[in-house]
């Protein structure tokens, strides 16, 4: 590589070319890349681009890129879950008295009801009132 070009890489880019280049040269015949090499030349992929990464290192492209992608799907699905969920109880009060409760409703067309609750349980009011809103006339 001239060194004009040299210049222009970044030092990360640059430091890793070295290493790579070192390594050729000292490896044995089709010996694969080890992972540590491969993890560093995704990290400066992150930075600088797969395209870029991969000439500058003269690593194969689509090897490259499918190292990126896999690395950025297993990231993505890890920080989508959250490490651990806390287990919360949330403990009522027992109740020394009985509630009591009216609820009135009327819809637009002048149908009224009017429920009145004295009792330790209370109903889903929620329920009651979206059946009173969703029935027929």
């Amino acid at each position: 590589m001239d060194t004009r070009k040299t210049r222009e890489l970044p030092a990360g880019l640059e430091r890793l070319r070295k290493r790579l280049e070192r390594w050729r040269q000292t490896r044995k015949p089709r010996s694969r890349i080890p992972d540590s090499l491969w993890a560093a030349a995704v990290t400066v992929a992150k930075t600088y681009g797969v395209n870029r990464t991969a000439r500058t290192l003269r690593l194969a492209y689509y090897s490259l890129k499918e190292r990126v992608e896999r690395e950025s799907a297993a990231t993505a699905g890890a920080s989508a879950l959250p490490a651990t969920v806390p287990f919360i109880e949330l403990v009522t009060s027992p109740s020394t008295g009985s509630y009591q409760c009216r609820l009135e409703l009327e819809n637009g067309d002048g149908a009224k009801m009017r429920v009145q609750l004295r009792s330790v349980a209370m109903p889903d009011l929620a329920a009651i009132s979206r059946s009173f809103w969703n029935s027929e006339p």
